[in-house]
This record gives structure tokens, sequence and C-alpha cells, in this order.
């Protein structure tokens, strides 16, 4: 099969969507499919690279912030991407502007087009500090304009069930599939001969504390205020928050922090590499996902694979994962005391640990990165079989089996 990705970013490996986007096709290839993805260039001139196996075509881009990327003058190297890979299938991640050139190429060409739904609107409006008086009229807008998009596709998938009842509540009138983003859990697996100490010498984390670590992007809507508002409450607790990654609001945390007198409680260790990552995710006791705006989590996934517990917000998809007092704890979101309470009551049970983390271990099995890409395949074939047969039926037939 010829399966082409499109999505704001690829070239990036500290959001979800990039991630996500990158294993399948990664995976996808080692299963013995052709893939091409195009994506906004990071350089903002066009480029084309193979990177394990998938041919990378990047388009003219000016990057404005947020992985938001304006590609306006992309049209005619879609449209030759398109004619010289001629997929079976297109697979976009969302709904911006380089997908809805790629969606009017593919329609011209009758080509089947697909989509995964990783968007919130909760995700712009706090980064873009949208007033609340207001978010309810701008989140309207913004699916407004996300299904503008997705409306027109055959078909769309978004991690989990909470996700798929999201769209579902939002009108979105296509057929709509969980399937999980998925974990290699080739790379994260647990490591109980590990030296702890190694990686927490080379992040610069404490060595005699309990370490909570969030790995992910360190924007506002990820709710890291409230890490920083719990780490005040529980400054004599033997416990170190370790937030991971980069982003826009990381800056400003590290100023909280610092001003604050929260440096020994707070640590940033920065951007982790991927070959660092489980090592790191290992070295500690505990993860912890504050934000309200999971659709899934794929770092979550990542710990629970590595067998540890996990603290996390009592929202959106999150329950999906964390089953309160087995794998974890679930705190309220939003809110610091929770956080606060939550971390007294995981150290009070430090002889459970293991096996929560055990717990979450077989939780995470079926997220298999493997079952994922089969999962896709499936699907895929799935579309294109029952759009080709749509295609020879009359329009009242193609209600009746849409309906089935």
């Amino acid at each position: 099969m010829r399966i082409l990705f499109s999505g704001q970013s690829y070239y990036r490996k500290d959001n979800g969507q990039a991630v996500f986007m990158i294993r399948l096709a990664d995976g996808l290839v080692a299963a013995g499919h052709e893939v091409m993805a195009l994506a906004p260039s990071e350089k903002g001139l066009a480029d084309r690279d193979v990177v394990n196996g998938v041919v990378v075509q990047t388009v003219p881009a000016l990057h404005i912030g947020h992985n938001l990327n304006i590609t306006a003058f992309s049209d005619s190297l879609v449209d030759a991407a398109l004619e010289e890979f001629n997929p079976d299938i297109v697979h976009i991640q969302d709904h911006l502007f380089l997908n809805r050139t790629v969606l009017r190429s593919a329609r011209r060409r009758g080509i089947r087009v697909v989509g995964t739904n990783h968007f919130l609107p909760n995700n712009w409006s706090n980064n873009l500090y949208i007033p609340r008086s207001v978010q309810g009229v701008v989140h309207k807008a913004m699916w407004y304009n996300m299904l503008e998009v997705f409306n027109q596709l055959d078909a769309a998938t978004t991690p989990t069930e909470t996700a798929v009842a999201i769209l579902r509540k939002q009108d979105i009138r296509i057929p709509v599939k969980a399937i999980s983003c998925g974990v290699n859990q080739d790379e994260f697996y647990p490591r109980p001969n590990g030296d702890p100490a190694v990686m927490r010498r080379r992040y610069r984390l404490a060595l005699d504390r309990t370490v909570l670590l969030y790995v992910g992007r360190v924007d506002r809507e990820k709710g890291l205020d409230d890490l920083v508002d719990a780490a005040e409450m529980l400054i004599d607790e033997p416990i170190q928050f370790a937030i991971a990654g980069k982003g826009m609001y990381r800056d400003m945390l590290m100023e909280q922090v610092n001003n604050r007198g929260l440096a020994h409680v707070v640590a940033f260790p920065g951007y982790v590499p991927s070959e660092d990552l489980p090592l790191l995710v290992n070295s500690c006791d505990a993860f912890i996902m504050p934000s309200a705006q999971e659709l899934q989590s794929i770092a979550t996934l990542e710990a629970m694979s590595c067998a540890k517990p996990v603290l996390a917000a009592n929202a959106r998809a999150l329950p999906e994962l964390v089953e309160h007092g087995v794998n974890g704890y679930l705190f309220k979101p939003f809110n610091a005391a929770s956080v606060a309470g939550i971390v007294q009551l995981f150290l009070s049970k430090r002889q459970r640990w293991e096996e929560m983390g055990l717990a979450g271990l077989e939780k995470a099995r079926p997220h298999h990165l493997s079952n994922t890409i089969q999962r896709y395949v499936e699907w895929y074939e799935s579309v294109i079989g029952r759009s080709l047969l749509t295609r020879t039926l009359q329009p009242e037939q193609r209600v009746h089996l849409s309906a089935s």
C-alpha cells in the first residue's frame, strides 16, 4: 500500500502529533508499505530527504509559533508530490493550511483521504491567553473551522473513546474510530537492573528524593503551574518534580520557581533526546501528568510501559489509562491542593509502588506500537474498499451503507 501523510510537523519530536506521525510512518515502512510525508519546512525552504525509509517532502513555510506554519505557496509542490507518489490513501493529521491544500489536491485525483484528530480548542486558547469570558464563542469557531475540513474526509480516527465522544458531540458527520497512538515497547520497558543515579546525575536531578517526572511540551495548557503551586505546599517533603521538555512557558515557570525559592523541589532537565528518554523514565519513581487536555498522552503510556506508577489529572482521556488506586492516582484538574494531597498519598504507599507499576505495565501492553500499525493497515484497507464500493451504489444505497 502507498500511504501519504501530511501534518504541521514531521521533523519535530517535541509534540504528540509529530511523535505519532513519525512512529506510524516508520512502522508502516518496516511492515513493507511505501510512505511519503508532507510537512512545513523547518528551515522555511522546500527540501526532500529519506528518513528511516520514509520519503519526507517539506514545503515552503513561515513559522508563526505554537506549531503553526503558513504554507500559502505550496499548491504546486503538493500537486507534484501527489502526482509522483500516487498514493492509495492520504492520511492528514490536522485541519490547518497545508492539509487544506492536500485535501483539495487529493480530491481532484479521486484519492481517499482520512484524518486523525489531535486537536482541542483549549490547547490553543490557553496558550493564546484568550479571556475566559469569550472562550466559549472562540471554541465554537475553532470547532467549526476544524469540522469544515474533517467533514470532507472519508473517515477519521482519534486515540481514545473519550476523544471519539468529544468529536461526536461536535457534530462530526463521518465515521470515527478510536485507535491508540501506541507506544514502542521495544524502547520503553522496565529496566530493574539499571542504576537510576546515572541518568539523575546527567539531568541534574536529586539522588535522595522521590522524583516525579513530567515529559512533554512545556506550554501553558499543560497545567504545570499546578505542579509549581503544589511544590510550594510540599516544600518540606522529600520530593522533586522534574519538568522535562521545551515550550513557550518554560522560562516563565522557571522564573516562578526561582522567585519562590523552589529550585530544590522543581527541576527543569530540558529537552530529553529519544535515546535517553526510556532511561530517564526508568530512573524516576513515578510519572505525573497534570494536563486536563489530553486525548491520550503518549508520554503517560511510555511511563506505564516502563512499569512506573502514574499520578494524573482526572480529566479527558487520562482516566482511560490511569485507574485510581490500581496503577496510580487521579487528582482534580486545576487544583494544586489536590495534586499535593495525591503526592502525599503516593508517598505513604511506598510498599505498593512496584505493584502499581506492574499494573500499569499490563494496562499498556495492548497499546504496543505493532498493534497500532496493524489496526491502521486494516482501517486503511477498509476505507479504500468501502469507498470503491460506495462509488458503484445508488444514493439511497449509500445512505443505508453509511447507517450500517
